[in-house]
Formats: C-alpha cells, sequence, structure tokens
C-alpha cells in the first residue's frame, strides 16, 4: 500500500477525531503517563515521552493537558495505573488486525475487544497470530507546502538515519527504523519541519485489497475498537481502494 493509501487512512481518523477531539486528548494523555511512568517525566532524559509528546503536539493538545499528565505518569499528582495489552486477530475478508490498548482493568479491556471482534464478522487469535505480518517503524508525514523543498527534506531526513521516504500527492512520508525514530523526528523537527503525523506505528508487509462492501465492514470494525476508551491504537493491513471515503 502506498503512503497516500495510508495517509488517505490517517486524514479519515483525524477528521473523525476532530469531533471527539476530547477522547483522543485522554488516549494520549494515558500513553504520556505510561511513558513517563517507565522512564521518568524528565523529556530531556526519556526518549518515549519526547515522542509521545511530539505526537500530542500534532494532535494540538494544550501543554497544560500534556504536563498534567506527566506529572499523573510521574507520581506528582495522583493517577491511574495502566497496563499494556495487545490483542490479535481477523477482521472481515481476512484482514489482520492488531489492538494496542492501555487499561486499568484488563477482564473488562478483553470481553469489550471480544465482543467488537465478533460482532463485526472477525476473529479474535492469540498473541502472535497476525503481528508477523508487520513490522514496527517511525513513520512521519510531512504536508506540502510552499517553502518546502522536497530534495532538502528528503537528504535531511535520510542524513539524519531515515530507511525510506515517499514523496505522494499530498505529503511527504519519512520511514525509519523502530530504533532511529526519535533522532530522526527531532532532527527533522530541530530543522523547522513540521508533522501532520509523527508515531512509532505497525506497517504490514502485505496488505488486504478491499472493495467498497468489505471496506464498510472492516472500518466498521476500526471505528468500533478506536471508540472504546480503553484502546490506544489500532493497526491493520486493510487497504482500501481509492474512492473509498470512509
Amino acid at each position: 500500500m502506498s503512503g497516500h493509501s495510508k495517509w488517505k487512512n490517517i486524514q479519515v481518523k483525524k477528521g473523525k477525531t476532530d469531533v471527539k477531539r476530547g477522547k483522543i486528548f485522554t488516549k494520549i494523555g494515558k500513553e504520556i503517563a505510561m511513558a513517563a511512568k517507565i522512564g521518568g517525566g524528565n523529556t530531556d532524559l526519556n526518549a518515549k515521552l519526547r515522542d509521545v509528546v511530539a505526537k500530542a503536539k500534532a494532535a494540538n493538545m494544550s501543554l497544560d493537558t500534556v504536563t498534567r499528565a506527566i506529572k499523573k505518569g510521574s507520581g506528582e499528582m495522583d493517577g491511574v495505573n495502566y497496563e499494556e495489552i495487545v490483542y490479535e486477530g481477523y477482521g472481515p475478508d481476512g484482514v489482520a488486525v492488531i489492538v494496542s490498548t492501555l487499561t486499568d482493568n484488563k477482564n473488562r479491556t478483553a470481553s469489550n475487544v471480544r465482543y467488537t471482534f465478533d460482532r463485526n464478522g472477525g476473529n479474535l487469535g492469540s498473541l502472535g497470530c497476525v503481528s508477523f505480518m508487520f513490522l514496527k517503524k517511525g513513520q512521519i508525514f510531512i504536508e506540502r507546502k510552499d517553502g518546502i523543498n522536497e530534495d532538502e527534506l528528503m537528504m535531511a531526513a535520510l542524513d539524519a538515519g531515515a530507511e525510506d521516504f515517499n514523496s505522494e500527492e499530498e505529503v511527504f512520508e519519512v520511514i525509519t527504523a523502530f530504533e532511529d525514530f526519535s533522532h530522526v523526528r527531532e532532527t527533522l523537527e530541530k530543522a523547522g519541519y513540521e508533522f501532520a503525523s509523527a508515531e512509532v506505528t505497525m506497517i504490514p508487509d502485505t496488505y488486504a485489497e478491499l472493495d467498497l462492501e468489505a471496506s464498510a465492514k472492516v472500518q466498521k470494525l476500526i471505528d468500533m475498537l478506536e471508540d472504546d476508551d480503553d484502546v490506544q491504537d489500532v493497526y491493520h493491513n486493510a487497504e482500501f481502494p481509492e474512492e473509498w471515503e470512509g
């Protein structure tokens, strides 16, 4: 699947989260708190926290909200202890799905995720049943704007250690190894580039091409999973047709 197809998925998701901005801020806040809990609240010393804060910035999350989440995670304010649990399974038409969650009640989360798969024609499987189809990578999208020179951006990304650079109609896509994501992101940020999206993600090796009918079924499953308060991210290998509007 091309970067354009992936960007199209993100545009659909961003459009929906604009309506549910409070919910997406809650999810990112949990991720910030978890990163602060594991590695401490100092962004200078905690690369994971820096990455999540950059994700919050791209989502237009306020500095006050970010600071509160860091304090909750580092113990400076009362907070909830979350556990990270990953679920894997298949959606309609054999689409591979990975669901990343942060939960304070794993029984509730497991029940909800299983119910969502069952209700939408999917099957929740065992850990590892689909993750072998994905690679953990850093992915950065930079929207095309006047003043951005494609060659300069590509060289800056590759010099910083990026694995791949793709030029699409609306965006530039930078792919990095998981361990190089922080360095590449920070280098491009210091060079003045603004990100439409910047995060560690799961990129499929192969994709399941869908028609419009199957796309509607798969999108419904994804939407229901993402609407769950315990679900942080949903990764899949669906390739929606160009005319798909979500």
